[in-house]
């Protein structure tokens, strides 16, 4: 599958679809529009950033669910890492006040720092068992999700 098929394929005939495979082309050839576009719109504007990534979601989730179900994984297993991001950036520590350190000498309290950091690790590790499970060759067989893609 080529870059222009991949993006009209999801975009158009499988925007919001999580049933069946994907292939590693499409997945990619997606992910890859969909940064690029991402780019550029936010050096642009940074409100047409926030529409262009809410447009995306959708066929994001949908093609990675649909990848992960090609290599025989369950493809709900697709918003554990979009979970996890969530959970580590409520969990960001805000930036200390440096007037407040500097009247007072002291520095604030760390532990939510430290929180964070364990979460900013876990999301790193599953963010590459991710990575690895998406470059993963197809299942060549029929699966529980269906026929290998065409």
């Amino acid at each position: 599958m080529d870059f222009m098929t991949a993006v009209r394929t999801c975009l158009t005939k499988k925007y919001a679809s999580f049933q069946g495979r994907a292939r590693r082309s499409e997945y990619w050839w997606f992910i890859l529009f969909a940064v690029i576009l991402s780019v550029v719109s936010s050096l642009i504007w940074w409100g047409l950033y926030i529409v262009v990534a809410l447009a995306l979601l959708a066929p994001a989730m949908g093609v990675g669910f649909r990848r992960l179900q090609d290599t025989g994984r369950p493809g709900w297993y697709i918003l554990i890492p979009f979970g996890l991001s969530i959970v580590t950036s409520l969990f960001a520590p805000s930036l200390p006040d440096p007037d407040t350190i500097a009247a007072t000498g002291e520095i604030p309290d760390m532990g939510g720092t430290l929180l964070f950091t364990l979460l900013s690790l876990v999301q790193l590790g599953v963010s590459l068992v991710f990575l690895w499970w998406l470059t993963r060759p197809s299942d060549p067989e029929t699966n529980a999700y269906g026929p290998p893609p065409v």
